[in-house]
């Protein structure tokens, strides 16, 4: 398998470790918020949040990485600032030491001296993670690594994760809002294409002991590379497969039955949600967090992530559209999707990786400006799509 993939897959559950234990004390963690800058903030929420286990998740991937592979670390972008201000007005660099004790010490300027909350972090930040997958070990291959670019979004779902909701019940297997809402995303592309090759996504918060109220976590990761595709999902894949085959019809058989569900965001415009609730029925699911409802797709749980706003980010979606190129789907932009004519035989529009926004700043720079669709089958979204456009309005399909 590729070693770089391998080393992104024990650095994202070493984060996971990190985002767990920022979790365990409610009196640390908050001392782990800072309102973020203006020019740093998603404009989708009022106030957003930088947290400092956002931040040491980041640094901890680079840190990791450019220790494995000099010189990858300079192509590994992120969501957050790594610079801190404690409540004595002084400004922090925050960095992976090479000790435990260095990084202990610097964390405790971060958290205005509390030397516990310190030492406990920097021990997380400092353990040895192993992970073994028999998949990935049974594969080698090797991916050149002056071709890859990195985006990483330490914690998805950051108003999730401050929020620590545990008790919230799945709607068929799909969380609404709460900790299992929380990912990791690591994303790998290609840097003079923008085609994605591989994704990590970690889900930090799964299942949690009653006992012991200490939750565990899932991987989940895909390579498409040079015509390999595997994923973690394969052996279950055959299964899922198999049930779908009576659903994946097209044509005019489909417009009648076609049996779609899609997972969206609550603040999705109305006039997606009513078209979307004639194609879908009552098979539409809310839930938070780009990184997780791009991940219902990926399990199988919904046919279709569907959002028409441009407030996600190329960190936001790189390791899903890595792991679904792997299982033969993708995620293409939506505005793009919905002004394409099917006749014409134009490809699907991809979403890229390595191109910004012109004249946009910030942020913004690397939204998914189109929105997105991702998807698992290629046939079953061309279905989706003509259905989906005949029920928009037909100005809607324009704008």
């Amino acid at each position: 398998m590729s070693d770089i993939l391998r080393e992104l897959l024990c650095v994202s559950e070493k984060a996971a470790n990190i985002a767990r234990a920022c979790r365990q004390q409610e009196a640390l963690f908050q001392l782990l918020i800072e309102e973020k800058k203006e020019g740093e903030k998603n404009k989708k929420f009022a106030v957003d949040f930088k947290t400092l286990a956002d931040v040491l998740v980041q640094e901890v991937i680079k840190q990791n990485v450019e220790n494995k592979f000099p010189g990858l670390e300079k192509n590994i972008f992120g969501e957050e600032s790594n610079e801190f201000t404690n409540d004595w007005g002084e400004k922090i660099t925050l960095r992976l030491c090479s000790t435990e004790e260095e990084t202990a010490e610097l964390l405790s300027k971060v958290l205005n001296g509390n030397k516990v909350a310190s030492e406990a972090l920097a021990r997380v930040v400092h353990q040895d993670v192993a992970f073994t997958d028999p998949t990935l070990d049974s594969t080698e291959i090797n991916v050149p690594q002056d071709i890859l670019g990195i985006w990483v979004d330490p914690i998805d779902s950051t108003y999730q994760y401050i929020k620590g909701s545990a008790d919230i019940k799945s709607n068929q297997g799909i969380f609404p809002c709460g900790l299992q809402c929380v990912t990791i995303l690591i994303g790998v592309y290609d840097i003079q294409t923008g085609v994605p090759l591989m994704g990590v996504i970690n889900q930090p918060f799964v299942s949690r002991d009653p006992n012991t109220l200490r939750w565990k976590g899932q991987c989940y990761w895909g390579l498409s590379y040079m015509g390999t595709n595997m994923h973690s999902l394969q052996l279950t894949i055959s299964r899922r497969n198999g049930s779908e085959t009576h659903t994946g019809n097209t044509g005019s058989e489909a417009a009648f039955s076609p049996s779609f569900s899609a997972v969206i965001s609550t603040s999705e415009k109305e006039t997606i949600k009513a078209a979307l609730s004639r194609v879908c029925g009552d098979r539409i699911f809310g839930a938070a967090g780009a990184g997780y409802k791009s991940l219902c797709v990926v399990q199988g749980l919904v046919d279709i992530y569907i959002f028409s706003e441009d407030t996600t980010f190329k960190w936001d979606s790189c390791a899903a559209h890595a792991i679904l190129r792997a299982m033969g789907g993708g995620i293409v932009d939506l505005k793009e999707c919905l002004e394409r004519n099917p006749e014409t035989g134009l490809d699907l529009p991809q979403l890229v990786y390595h191109v910004e926004n012109e004249g946009a700043a910030g942020v913004d720079r690397w939204a998914n400006k189109g929105g997105l669709i991702a998807y698992r089958s290629r046939k079953r979204l061309e279905t989706f799509l003509s259905l989906l456009v005949q029920n928009l309005a037909p100005a809607e399909t324009h704008t």
